[in-house]
């Protein structure tokens, strides 16, 4: 890390309400970029919460020149490679897939970072029923017989609200997209 540039601590002090507002941020788009590589939610919650921690021991050492955002990427890159090596799982992509994706999600971010903001406000609006299904599923990372249960329905109930909630996330998004 030759042209890293490390700021003197009296500068660079990191609090952790600095840190916490960095993670909100960074919380969504490095979950569907670990959801993206891992391939399932629940070690993508994992390789994130391992990379935020990482993120924190190391922030000190970033390069306040670069993106934040690729920084990030990166430790979730690597954590997710170190978890598959420990689990003697192979890695099922290989650096030319990998880079592809670091390309469009960079330049998505670049494009559209206000993506978020807005399913966070579409998100806001659902009726009860279909918020609580995204939660269970998405944010709680419960399977569909799991969340189902925690709700009290069947599991063709909540693939029928998780798939009306898509549809009407999807809808407002791009309006939102359209209206800016």
């Amino acid at each position: 890390m030759q042209n890293a540039v490390i700021l003197p601590t009296s500068h660079c002090i990191m609090n952790r309400e600095l840190f916490s507002g960095i993670i909100r941020e960074h919380h969504s788009p490095l979950m569907a970029y670990a959801r993206m590589i891992t391939g399932n939610a629940v070690s993508a919650g994992d390789v994130v919460q391992d990379s935020f921690v990482v993120a924190w021991q190391n922030i000190s050492k970033f390069d306040v020149t670069r993106d934040i955002g690729a920084w990030l990427r990166g430790i979730v890159r690597n954590k997710w490679r170190e978890a598959c090596r420990h689990a003697g799982r192979e890695i099922t992509m290989d650096e030319e897939s990998l880079a592809a994706i670091e390309e469009i999600v960079s330049e998505w971010q670049a494009d559209r970072p206000e993506i978020f903001d807005h399913l966070a406000g579409c998100r806001e609006q659902l009726p009860a029923p279909l918020a609580e299904s995204i939660n269970a599923y998405y944010d709680q990372s419960l399977s569909t017989d799991e969340a189902a249960a925690q709700l009290g329905i069947n599991g063709a109930t909540l693939r029928k609200r998780l798939e009306r909630a898509r549809e009407a996330l999807r809808e407002c998004v791009q309006n939102k997209q359209a209206t800016k």
